[in-house]
């Protein structure tokens, strides 16, 4: 197995008395799905800013290889003055494979050449999912990646990003439990598991 992720004895909580993990371990390998499930409040969207270094440990280690992430609200993952295009390539070291990708997500070309108030909410989605891709993630973070997407575009972009596991894995946040079973290798429920072993 090629390990992309590795958490292993994760101990945090924002304040001492109220620790969200205590001693919580997860792997992930490439051509993995991980999903992530469980109420508002139990620490999914914290674990994927512990995974990506916005917030540190107390104790415990994170390893992890190229992180790309893919954001449940894409107007904050945007910034408001540069276009589409603009904000890919500061990121992005190969850009060939844009145009195969952006007919793949049903966007078109020159959606890219503007800025994110001038795309719907849909499509703004679909810019951030193109954005991830091209950056050729080996953890591919995925926050409630479809709910700005009617149902048929939803299933399209999780069958596009299914055919990227070749090449990454993918850790999903989702509170739709039919999409999480439909797609991923193994549930994690942390309002269950949160302090035990997630291997």
């Amino acid at each position: 197995m090629n390990s992309v992720l590795s958490i292993e004895s994760l101990t945090f909580g924002y304040t001492k008395e109220q620790l969200i993990y205590d001693d919580f371990n997860l792997s992930l390998n490439k051509g993995e799905v991980k999903a992530i499930v469980g109420p508002s409040g139990c620490g999914k969207t914290t674990l994927f800013e512990l995974i990506t270094n916005n917030l540190l440990p107390q104790s415990g280690s994170i390893s992890v290889s190229k992180v790309s992430s893919i954001y449940q609200d894409p107007y904050s993952s945007f910034h408001p003055t540069y276009t589409i295009y603009e904000q890919i390539n500061d990121v992005v070291d190969d850009m060939s494979e844009l145009s195969s990708l952006l007919k793949e997500l049903h966007l078109e070309e020159s959606l890219i050449d503007k800025k994110p108030h001038e795309l719907s909410g849909g499509q703004l989605q679909r810019c951030s999912i193109l954005r991830a891709l091209l950056m050729k993630p080996d953890v591919l973070l995925v926050d409630e990646p479809t709910s700005a997407l009617d149902n048929v575009i939803a299933l399209e972009v999780m069958q596009l990003l299914m055919k990227f596991l070749h090449k990454c894995g993918i850790l999903l946040i989702t509170h739709d439990m039919f999409l999480a079973q439909w797609c991923s290798d193994t549930i994690i429920d942390l309002n269950e598991h949160r302090n035990n072993n997630a291997e």
